[in-house]
């Protein structure tokens, strides 16, 4: 069932939560999961929805949530920026969860996750990040525009690039991207120290697998691994993706791994 967290400036979040075997609160034997969706996704994607069965079948309490501007919350998506976007997820984490939590980010939501594990590292059991794309703000959508686009975009404040996951074109407005310079993370050491699995394409076309190493590189966390799937794309919401990423969070619960890279 989808609720509503109500914001400032009459803003909401949508939101869907299950509560495990010790409700809502998490315990380190069964932690939540949080999960953190992509830029212009929602929490009924094909990875938000198959986490809700992971995790009702293990007792594990389980939230997700849709950002400003984003399927069934308040707001205009073209105000969105990453700052805005923390916000609600820091907000989210504060009000509806409890005791220890595993955040899953997809992609911007691994940029959104890895933000918020920092700020909040007391109450952060682990992070997985499925194709996680911080930094995308500036260090990939600058190469993907045309000359043409960016002068539009830095002219008129907002440029729209055709996308093959949907009918809709992605929009980047010049704010979202002024904005991503406030919260990079890619250029210095990353200050979290708990487990890290991090899941990456090697097909992968909009986000290159080179990001997550780069995560990995920057992570002070030694309990640290990268798993790259060499026919795997962006999505990663394939059977066999979506098993990996199950047995990433069951490998944090239960224990530190080897810390390296494999190629699957």
């Amino acid at each position: 069932m989808v609720e509503i967290l109500p914001r400032a400036q009459g803003s909401s979040i949508a939101y869907a939560r299950s509560p495990g075997i010790a409700g809502h609160a998490g315990t380190e034997e069964h932690p939540g999961l949080i999960f953190m969706g992509g830029f212009m996704s929602d929490m009924s994607g094909a990875k938000a929805a198959w986490l809700a069965s992971f995790a009702s079948e293990r007792g594990l309490p389980y939230l997700r949530f849709d950002y400003s501007g984003h399927g069934a919350s308040g707001g205009n998506f073209v105000e969105g920026t990453i700052g805005g976007w923390l916000g609600d997820s820091l907000a989210v984490f504060d009000e509806l969860s409890e005791g220890p939590q595993i955040l899953i980010g997809s992609s911007m939501g691994g940029w959104l996750a890895l933000l918020v594990a920092i700020a909040l590292p007391q109450r952060v059991q682990g992070f997985v990040g499925i194709a996680a794309a911080p930094d995308f703000t500036e260090k990939l959508i600058r190469n993907e525009l045309t000359p043409e686009q960016y002068k539009l975009l830095m002219g008129k404040g907002i440029v729209y690039i055709d996308t093959p996951y949907g009918d809709k074109p992605y929009a980047f407005t010049r704010e979202l991207i002024e904005d991503g310079r406030s919260h990079l993370l890619l250029d210095s050491p990353i200050d979290l120290n708990c487990p890290v699995r991090l899941i990456h394409g090697y097909a992968d076309a909009d986000v290159p697998w080179e990001t997550s190493l780069a995560i990995m590189e920057q992570l002070k966390s030694t309990d640290c691994s990268l798993t790259l799937i060499k026919d795997g794309n962006h999505r990663l919401s394939r059977a066999q993706d979506l098993t990996k990423i199950g047995a990433a969070v069951m490998e944090i619960i239960k224990g530190p791994g080897i810390a390296g890279a494999r190629i699957l």
